[in-house]
Protein backbone atom coordinates (compact mmCIF):
# COMPACT_ATOMS: atom_id res chain seq x y z
CA UNK A 1 0.00 0.00 0.00
CA UNK A 2 1.46 3.32 -0.96
CA UNK A 3 1.83 6.50 1.31
CA UNK A 4 -1.20 9.38 1.20
CA UNK A 5 -5.15 9.40 1.48
CA UNK A 6 -5.53 5.67 1.23
CA UNK A 7 -2.93 4.96 4.39
CA UNK A 8 -5.35 6.82 6.43
CA UNK A 9 -8.61 5.58 5.27
CA UNK A 10 -7.10 2.40 6.72
CA UNK A 11 -7.56 3.52 10.23
CA UNK A 12 -11.29 3.95 9.45
CA UNK A 13 -11.45 0.49 7.78
CA UNK A 14 -9.00 -1.84 9.97
CA UNK A 15 -9.61 -1.07 13.82
CA UNK A 16 -6.55 -3.53 14.22
CA UNK A 17 -4.21 -0.96 12.28
CA UNK A 18 -5.95 1.98 14.01
CA UNK A 19 -4.46 0.02 17.71
CA UNK A 20 -1.63 -0.66 16.22
CA UNK A 21 -0.68 3.24 15.25
CA UNK A 22 -2.28 4.64 18.53
CA UNK A 23 0.00 2.02 20.12
CA UNK A 24 3.13 3.95 18.71
CA UNK A 25 1.55 7.49 19.03
CA UNK A 26 1.53 6.43 23.37
CA UNK A 27 5.30 5.65 23.08
CA UNK A 28 5.63 9.30 21.62
CA UNK A 29 3.74 10.10 24.58
CA UNK A 30 6.10 9.95 27.18
CA UNK A 31 9.17 12.21 27.56
CA UNK A 32 11.88 10.03 28.49
CA UNK A 33 11.07 7.94 25.24
CA UNK A 34 11.01 11.29 23.20
CA UNK A 35 14.40 12.51 24.80
CA UNK A 36 15.73 9.09 23.96
CA UNK A 37 14.58 8.79 19.85
CA UNK A 38 16.07 12.53 20.03
CA UNK A 39 19.35 12.00 20.84
CA UNK A 40 19.41 8.78 18.77
CA UNK A 41 17.64 10.93 15.87
CA UNK A 42 21.75 12.60 16.20
CA UNK A 43 23.38 9.06 15.51
CA UNK A 44 23.46 5.67 17.16
CA UNK A 45 24.39 5.35 20.92
CA UNK A 46 24.89 2.95 23.36
CA UNK A 47 22.52 2.36 26.02
CA UNK A 48 25.20 4.57 28.25
CA UNK A 49 25.29 7.38 26.30
CA UNK A 50 21.65 7.50 26.45
CA UNK A 51 21.31 7.79 29.82
CA UNK A 52 24.73 9.96 29.82
CA UNK A 53 22.65 12.44 27.28
CA UNK A 54 19.15 12.28 28.63
CA UNK A 55 19.74 12.25 32.41
CA UNK A 56 18.51 8.70 33.28
CA UNK A 57 19.98 5.21 34.92
CA UNK A 58 21.20 2.62 32.19
CA UNK A 59 18.25 0.80 33.58
CA UNK A 60 15.96 3.35 32.74
CA UNK A 61 16.85 3.86 29.28
CA UNK A 62 17.15 0.23 28.90
CA UNK A 63 13.36 -0.33 29.95
CA UNK A 64 12.32 2.60 27.46
CA UNK A 65 13.91 1.25 24.93
CA UNK A 66 12.67 -2.42 25.25
CA UNK A 67 8.64 -0.62 24.56
CA UNK A 68 10.86 1.45 21.51
CA UNK A 69 12.43 -1.98 20.13
CA UNK A 70 8.98 -4.07 20.70
CA UNK A 71 7.04 -1.58 18.74
CA UNK A 72 9.43 -0.84 15.88
CA UNK A 73 10.73 2.50 16.51
CA UNK A 74 14.29 2.02 17.56
CA UNK A 75 16.84 -1.45 16.42
CA UNK A 76 19.84 -2.39 18.07
CA UNK A 77 22.75 -3.93 16.85
CA UNK A 78 25.63 -5.78 19.02
CA UNK A 79 28.59 -4.84 18.38
CA UNK A 80 31.02 -6.61 20.81
CA UNK A 81 29.99 -6.50 24.43
CA UNK A 82 27.45 -3.71 24.14
CA UNK A 83 24.25 -3.00 21.65
CA UNK A 84 24.37 0.35 19.61
CA UNK A 85 20.58 1.78 18.99
CA UNK A 86 19.35 3.34 16.23
CA UNK A 87 16.00 4.82 14.88
CA UNK A 88 14.63 1.97 12.80
CA UNK A 89 14.74 4.29 9.87
CA UNK A 90 14.06 7.52 8.07
CA UNK A 91 9.93 7.35 8.81
CA UNK A 92 11.03 7.21 12.53
CA UNK A 93 12.98 10.58 12.36
CA UNK A 94 10.26 12.18 10.32
CA UNK A 95 7.47 11.59 13.10
CA UNK A 96 9.53 12.51 15.28
CA UNK A 97 10.45 15.99 13.54
CA UNK A 98 6.79 16.34 12.44
CA UNK A 99 5.39 16.15 15.63
CA UNK A 100 8.10 19.08 17.04
CA UNK A 101 7.32 21.09 14.37
CA UNK A 102 3.92 20.62 14.97
CA UNK A 103 4.34 21.59 18.71
CA UNK A 104 5.99 24.38 17.87
CA UNK A 105 3.12 25.65 14.58
CA UNK A 106 1.27 25.61 17.26
CA UNK A 107 2.59 27.59 19.92
CA UNK A 108 3.10 30.23 16.99
CA UNK A 109 -0.41 30.37 16.29
CA UNK A 110 -1.10 30.93 20.11
CA UNK A 111 1.24 33.29 20.43
CA UNK A 112 0.25 35.30 17.41
CA UNK A 113 -3.53 34.92 18.67
CA UNK A 114 -2.75 36.25 22.21
CA UNK A 115 -1.34 38.85 20.52
CA UNK A 116 -4.11 39.99 18.05
CA UNK A 117 -6.06 39.57 21.42
CA UNK A 118 -4.15 42.20 23.25
CA UNK A 119 -3.71 45.11 20.77
CA UNK A 120 -7.98 44.58 19.98
CA UNK A 121 -8.02 45.28 23.73
CA UNK A 122 -5.21 48.47 23.60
Amino acid sequence: MGHGHSDITRLLDDPGHARAVAENMQALATPSRLRIMARLHGGEASVSELADAVGMTASAVSQQLRVLRHLGLVVGERTGRQVVYTLHDDHVGELLTQAVAHVEHVRLGLAAQHRSAREAVA
